[in-house]
């Protein structure tokens, strides 16, 4: 690994779930606490970041909105869609990546909520695994409120 790299943590698990219905059910039947929810506007989806606690690591439930990609993830089933770590420097883990012949889903990083920048090293590179990389670059809003 590149020595300008820092270690990584894991950031959280990402699951499209078909409707906010669903989603709202997935937080009941597990007893999930609601951190803060989010827009993403690259893939036009709505978000929700179960809160980090004790016995439990944030989970990104993914809703994905008419004309988004993931609608129909899974077949429109929805499903686990990504593990994600945290990150420094997504741009430098995107060329560290590139200098070995591996390539992300977006030629830079994007807007994830306004808190932070992700990028996705493909999964053929990984084992079938989609792996998201998350930057933080301001604090989160806990106040979202969809416009």
């Amino acid at each position: 690994m590149n020595e300008k790299l820092k270690p990584m943590r894991m950031h959280h698990v990402g699951i499209v779930i078909p409707t906010m219905e669903k989603a709202e059910e997935f937080l009941d039947r597990w007893g999930l606490e609601i951190d803060y929810r989010g827009y993403v506007k690259a893939y036009k989806a709505d978000l929700i970041f179960t809160k980090y606690g004790e016995h439990s690591s944030p989970i990104e439930l993914i809703i994905p909105n008419e004309g988004s990609v993931l609608k129909e993830f899974n077949e429109g089933n929805g499903g686990i869609a990504h593990i994600a770590f945290e990150v420094d420097d997504v741009k430098a883990w995107r060329v560290h990546f590139e200098n070995k012949g591996m390539k992300m889903l977006e030629k830079e990083a994007v807007e994830g909520t306004e808190d932070i920048i992700v990028n996705f090293l493909r999964p053929k590179y990984n084992d079938g695994i989609l792996v998201e990389l998350v930057q933080t670059v301001g604090p989160i809003n806990h106040d979202f409120k969809k416009q």
